[in-house]
């Protein structure tokens, strides 16, 4: 199940918009002697950065936060350059935990979590969702600069 939802995952994520470039499935990092595996691993090319992406099948759980800070670490340490911004991530589970997401301050890390559907909603609502999940990315990625 988890293959069928990445490869429609896949195809949806590149329709999304331009800038984006597949990169890999499955990326490999091995830390401390073990594998570890990122669901799909994207680069934006406007924002100069890689885009990690996590498929949870279920809900956002605290323990999703950690374990995307040590990929995008990883991918920090390994896989970013010279002139590039360090990583993102983005993580897609099927149900959002909202007080969980806001008490761990996932934007201030670079991490943002979305929920995906089981079933598509009509084209007018799918296309104000996707909308808004974009200038509020976005929103996020400017404060978080203005931060720093």
């Amino acid at each position: 199940m988890e293959g069928a939802i990445l490869k429609e995952l896949e195809h949806f994520v590149l329709e999304l918009g331009k800038g984006f470039a597949f990169v890999e499935r499955q990326k490999r990092m091995i830390i401390d002697g073990e594998d570890f595996y990122l669901d799909l691993l994207f680069y934006h090319r406007k924002l100069k950065r890689l885009v990690a992406v996590e498929l949870k099948l279920g809900k956002f759980r605290a323990m999703h936060k950690g374990q995307m800070e040590l990929y995008l670490k990883w991918l920090s340490k390994h896989e970013k350059q010279e002139g590039e911004n360090s990583p993102i991530g983005l993580i897609l589970c099927a149900e959002k935990s909202s007080e969980q997401i806001e008490l761990l301050e996932m934007g201030k890390d670079g991490i943002m979590v979305a929920e995906y559907m089981t079933e598509l909603p009509p084209k007018e609502v799918l296309e104000e969702k996707l909308h808004n999940a974009l200038v509020q990315a976005k929103h996020q990625l400017e404060n978080k600069d203005q931060i720093l």
